[in-house]
């Protein structure tokens, strides 16, 4: 069973829907023991980080994602569960986040176009990935954000894309791999990247 971890940041369900899709078994839920057992872990997510973080912390959930990540468990992070499991975010003040990947979340300057940066895009991949498998050259996935993740060890970085800068939008790091944009907004490519989460053990081998 994967476990997606509700913590009020919205988009659960599309993940969950995209998993059924795929005959995958998949439960939203808060509760640590459930998350802890679980097989595989998605941690979805749009909105704030600051508010996010409050509803992890009081709910312990912080911790929780911590040790799953401790235990070895494939760990998969999206949009902004990409951007909480860094050390923190220039929201509001550089909010303390997870600190799972150290790193940063950075707010797009101003100088780059429109921001939010919203809509279908590229990713480059620089690092081979097995969650990346069998996604084409110049596959176009789906974003909708204003901040992305810059993390401190550029070995971190597996695929990139341009939005009037580069910027990281695939970090991978052991067992735990996140992406800026949505794959279970992104049509084919969104569910072929998740049907690859599904199998991965967590180890960087082909799945």
């Amino acid at each position: 069973m994967i476990a997606i971890i509700d913590y009020q940041a919205g988009n659960q369900t599309s993940v969950q829907r995209a998993l059924s899709y795929l005959g995958v078994p998949c439960k939203i839920t808060c509760v640590p023991e459930e998350i802890l057992a679980a097989r595989r872990v998605i941690f979805p997510g749009v909105g704030a980080a600051g508010k996010a973080m409050e509803v992890i912390r009081s709910r312990g959930l912080d911790q929780v994602i911590r040790e799953v990540v401790q235990c070895g468990t494939p760990f998969f992070g999206i949009c902004l569960g990409t951007q909480i499991i860094l050390d923190k975010s220039e929201e509001n003040g550089n909010t303390r986040c997870i600190g799972i990947i150290a790193g940063m979340a950075r707010k797009f300057p101003e100088t780059v176009r429109v921001v939010p940066h919203m809509g279908w895009n590229t990713i480059c991949p620089v690092r081979q990935h097995p969650v990346l498998a069998h996604i084409p050259p110049k596959a176009q996935f789906y974003f909708v954000h204003s901040y992305y993740p810059d993390p401190d060890n550029p070995s971190e970085v597996i695929a990139t894309t341009n939005y009037g800068m580069d910027f990281a939008s695939v970090i991978a790091r052991d067992n735990v791999i996140a992406t800026q944009f949505h794959p279970e907004k992104s049509g084919p490519q969104g569910l072929q990247l998740l049907k690859n989460f599904c199998g991965w053990d967590g180890k960087l081998t082909p799945c």
